[in-house]
């Protein structure tokens, strides 16, 4: 027998070896060939030290057994009962609100409604005082145009001046596109 083939039959036969005849050629090959005693020696210790190891690292890992499946399920259905009861119990409030809010958004519309009524009643009854009110708008309308003026003035400069537009378009552009890219929904590697 030559080594490649005792070494190969180890590695295959972990248990031993099957037939008496195969048995002897192996232990005669090995008490002469100390090369392949020693890889039989390494070969023991392996399996010795994977098998001695593997319930040290069971227990190291948190000791995974049917006892804490089982607990590990009847929690996630605990957790799930919960979440069910959380989501009835918002839409049995939903449906008990429901009437309250149609009315406040009813009472809301009447409110909004009825302001310009009530500006008019008192236009009527208090008319010095829809004059000032006037006057005050009348300033605040002017402020808005001479500042609609001088918009008009710089955006017609800005429009003379070609590049400037450009630019200001192709910054507009970039702006939109990194936008854009941020806001898209994100994908898994």
């Amino acid at each position: 027998m030559q080594c490649h083939d005792v070494r190969e039959w180890l590695r295959t036969q972990p248990d031993g070896v099957s037939s008496p005849s195969d048995a002897l050629t192996l232990e005669e090959h090995l008490q002469t060939c100390s090369s392949c005693r020693a890889f039989k020696a390494r070969l023991h210790f392996v399996e010795a030290v994977t098998y001695s190891a593997a319930p040290r690292m069971v227990e190291q890992a948190g000791g995974i057994s049917t006892d804490r499946i089982m607990q590990a399920i009847q929690q996630r259905k605990r957790v799930s009962a919960q979440l069910e009861d959380i989501h009835r119990q918002q839409q049995s409030r939903m449906v008990r609100l429901r009437p309250a809010g149609a009315a406040c958004v009813a009472l809301c519309c009447f409110t909004l409604s009825s302001i310009p009524l009530l500006l008019l009643a008192l236009c009527l009854v208090q008319t010095d005082l829809t004059v000032k009110a006037l006057y005050v708008l009348n300033n605040i309308i002017d402020i808005f145009i001479i500042l609609a003026q001088y918009l008009q003035v710089g955006l017609t400069m800005i429009t003379q001046n070609r590049w400037l537009l450009s630019a200001l378009a192709f910054a507009v552009i970039v702006m939109t596109g990194m936008w854009l890219r941020l806001m898209r929904y994100p994908q898994e590697a």
